[in-house]
């Protein structure tokens, strides 16, 4: 289930923007919509993504010490950073950082986890249906699944249970057979409240 480097790029920048297309127009009381990841609203998720994108890996390790290597701190000084007072103009943010190839320290494949997860976190609060690549999604759930929890994967979660796509050839794990969209099970996988699913906390 190789992604390689020019892949993920395309992959996403191709979401940075359809992302940005999809949240153009939004009513700016929707912007205050709780998402999916717990304790931000759909404004502070694209804020995180904007910082996300603009993150070097010189530049992370040197936050991470400033945090004292607490990630919810520095995420959150992140989104303070990049969360403008008007949303049009933090989407305006988002557009201007399509293009980019930063990345924090961190393996390839978190680039598909994050475009993805954090863009269903956005879009399912608000009602807006997305498809995706099936190898992407499926690249970014095989690695939530072999990633531990504290380490942003989903491993332990998983534990237990044979994973089955029903829309990309994913097959993993042993035990109960949990079926579902890939989407679906990384969503699960990655600790978002998806209905049908008992994926282990």
């Amino acid at each position: 289930m190789r992604f390689d480097k020019a892949a993920v790029w395309r992959f996403v920048h191709a979401e940075r923007a359809r992302l940005a297309d999809d949240l153009a127009g939004l009513p700016h009381d929707a912007w205050a919509t709780p998402s999916l990841c717990p304790g931000w609203d759909v404004h502070d998720v694209l804020a995180h993504l904007v910082d996300s994108a603009k993150t070097t890996r010189v530049g992370f390790a040197r936050r991470m010490m400033a945090a004292r290597f607490d990630f919810d701190a520095d995420n959150a000084l992140g989104i303070a950073r990049e969360r403008s007072d008007d949303p049009r103009d933090t989407l305006d943010a988002l557009r201007a950082v399509v293009p980019l190839t930063r990345t924090p320290i961190a393996p390839r494949r978190t680039r598909l986890v994050e475009a993805i997860v954090h863009g269903e976190d956005i879009r399912r609060p608000l009602g807006i249906k997305a498809c995706y690549d099936a190898h992407a999604a499926a690249a970014a759930l095989d690695y939530q699944v072999g990633t531990a929890v504290a380490m942003g994967g989903g491993r332990e979660r998983a534990e237990g249970l044979r994973l089955i796509a029903t829309d990309s050839d994913y097959e993993a794990g042993r035990g109960d057979a949990v079926r579902g969209s890939t989407v679906d099970l990384l969503l699960a996988v990655s600790g978002r409240p998806v209905p049908g699913y008992w994926l282990r906390e």
